[in-house]
């Protein structure tokens, strides 16, 4: 195993607690490999990883520059920022009906005037109505299909009666963003956020020299019949070339920080991303009244991933490859951990409990200065 010599980094902490609940994981398997990185006081103080790509005896050393497969943190990563971005220029409004930006989304349905009433502030806070997943990969095969599919799904509820996390609604509002753009999401994500922050290896679909360098997700028996391993794990991504609203992402850590050191600067009016007052609309909670959901970020709820110490007035999210990203907005932290726990299949759900411990002996290590 690479236990780094200084699991302290350079913060004057200790965090030998979080590094032993992440040596536990590793243990118990709950995930091959992972990198880890914490953010706060305006700077980075660790940025580390442990494990391999897979459990194999000859599998390659995670490192700290490691990029995963984020799955959907794309969701902020890309989507969500993207829309802050078109916020901020009038370009995008919250209250915006979808079907005005994708007409075939209420043409054609019987349930029409619920249709109308969704809005792009219902696809951010997953009240659209619409279902939270649905396999259509095993029916469609082509993007156009997919994208079809997904304009016709049934709504369930009355748009803003109900939360219901949805990789479908995600898809379409990554759709109506390119539409608003009038730009392909990834060249979008390049422009107006890898570019301005320096993300230099955070992208979707890498390069063939890159993927040997990236953990595999998956060894997929149903329906590529491969390793996954520097292609998007999930099926509706892949169908959609790689580039979605919901999953499609690789990051490393230290690019992930630098998101939330922006995020963390623009909440304060420094010289961030964005406006102060678009990250606070961004990060408050929406109805109905009980939903942990802001405007595409998720927020602590009780035996939430972030554990305990994470206050009230944070953000985050996670990614079903076993990734998490939360930022304290108060306490000027950021904490990313990733992770391959769908190796070699997606069965495994330690990560559940790993993520608030490790989040928790984080906080514990920063103490009271934070």
């Amino acid at each position: 195993m690479n236990t780094p010599a200084n699991p302290a980094f350079d913060s004057g902490g200790d965090f030998t607690s979080a590094y032993q609940v992440l040596t536990e994981a590793l243990a118990a398997k709950a995930f091959p490999g992972c990198a880890f990185g914490v953010y706060a006081g305006g700077k980075v103080l660790l940025q580390e990883a442990l494990g391999s790509f897979t459990d194999e005896a000859d599998a390659p050393k995670v490192k700290p520059e490691t990029a995963f497969d984020i799955a959907s943190i794309t969701k902020v990563l890309a989507t969500t920022a993207l829309a802050m971005r078109l916020h901020e220029r009038g370009q995008l409004d919250l209250e915006m009906p979808l079907g005005e930006i994708l007409p075939a989304f209420v043409v054609g349905r019987p349930q029409t005037q619920r249709a109308r009433n969704v809005t792009l502030r219902h696809l951010l806070a997953h009240t659209s109505g619409l279902p939270g997943y649905v396999e259509l990969y095993r029916t469609v095969s082509t993007p156009e299909c997919l994208l079809r599919a997904c304009l016709a799904l049934p709504l369930e509820a009355e748009p803003g009666a109900r939360t219901e996390y949805s990789d479908m609604g995600f898809i379409l509002l990554g759709k109506a963003i390119e539409v608003l753009a009038g730009e392909p999401l990834d060249r979008l994500f390049r422009r107006e956020i890898a570019d301005p922050l320096g993300l230099r290896a955070s992208r979707f679909n890498p390069l063939p020299p890159e993927q040997p360098q990236i953990p595999p997700t998956e060894e997929d028996t149903q329906l590529r019949h491969r390793r996954i391993q520097g292609e998007v794990q999930d099926e509706h991504a892949w169908l959609l070339g790689g580039v979605a609203g919901h999953a499609g992402l690789f990051s490393p850590v230290a690019d992930l920080l630098r998101f939330a050191e922006a995020i963390l600067q623009s909440a304060k009016g420094a010289s961030g991303l964005f406006a102060p007052e678009t990250v606070a609309a961004f990060a408050e909670r929406q109805p109905p009244s009980g939903s942990s959901r802001a405007l595409g970020w998720d927020t602590p709820s009780p035996e939430s991933s972030a554990g305990e110490l994470f206050s009230q007035h944070s953000i985050g999210h996670l990614g079903y490859s076993g990734c998490s990203l939360w930022i304290d907005l108060d306490a000027d932290i950021a904490v990313v951990l990733l992770t391959n726990r769908t190796w070699p299949d997606c069965k495994n759900q330690m990560i559940r409990t790993v993520r608030p411990a490790f989040h928790n002996a984080v906080r514990k290590a920063l103490g009271g200065g934070y």
